[in-house]
């Protein structure tokens, strides 16, 4: 091969590693289509169909009277983290917030509501296992829109991290700033706040898709939270 074909075809070669790189930072990317946008939507509807005729009436009447839900829970919006790993019927008993990195401080007002007008006796932050967000935080985001590395700016880990690492860590971190924030509850025994990771990649050793503690009240030894938990 000419030595300028074997120049161009090893700068190719560079883009696209590059490129590839570049989409593992920033999460996953799919080629999907306007087809695919139609058939979600009419799943959706009828998902939804089948849902109304299983719950009936009293159901929705119920929901409409207002809600009490015994949980307030910060999770990523990774879409392989969501609430059946955590109840078969969160309606009215989980009060939901998500986003990327499941971080407490950007959805302060939310957690706020939660915990000081609805009443939840726990406030629950996941991490999850493969998080987009994290591997993002822990490497060079300065490419991405401006408004995903505001996000990812509050982050608190370091760069090159492990991944489930960096997602312990995170989950840690956003116990510590809940903690400084609802300190009079914690004070009074009115709250428990916990921290978790959901662990489908079996990253943590303990089993595919376990919901793993590995923080409450602060508490990270795991022979206390094994003691807390078993008095629960």
């Amino acid at each position: 091969m000419p030595v300028k074909q074997l120049r161009l075809l090893k700068v190719f070669y560079l883009f696209l590693m590059l490129s590839l790189s570049h989409l593992l930072i920033a999460g996953e990317t799919h080629p999907h289509d306007i087809e695919a946008a139609k058939q979600f939507i009419n799943e959706a509807l009828k998902v939804n169909k089948s849902y109304i005729s299983k719950n009936g009436q009293a159901f929705f009447k119920k929901l409409s009277k207002g809600q009490q839900p015994r949980a307030t829970i910060v999770g990523c919006a990774d879409s392989r983290a969501q609430t059946n790993k955590l109840s078969d019927s969160p309606e009215g008993d989980i009060f939901m917030i998500r986003n990327i990195g499941n971080q407490v401080r950007s959805t302060m007002g939310s957690v706020q509501y939660g915990i000081n007008h609805l009443a939840s006796p726990v406030l629950l932050i996941i991490g999850h296992s493969n998080c987009g967000a994290i591997s993002a935080a822990s490497s060079d985001y300065s490419s991405l829109e401006k408004d995903i590395q505001k996000e990812l700016r509050t982050i608190n880990i370091s760069k090159g991290i492990k991944n489930i690492n960096g997602v312990i860590k995170n989950v840690n971190n956003q116990v510590e700033i809940a903690s400084t924030e609802f300190n009079n509850k914690l004070s009074n025994d009115e709250i428990l706040i916990v921290g978790a990771v959901y662990d489908f990649a079996n990253d943590m050793k303990q089993g595919p898709g376990k919901l793993n503690i590995i923080n409450i009240n602060g508490k990270t030894n795991p022979v206390e939270i094994k003691q807390i938990l078993s008095n629960l």
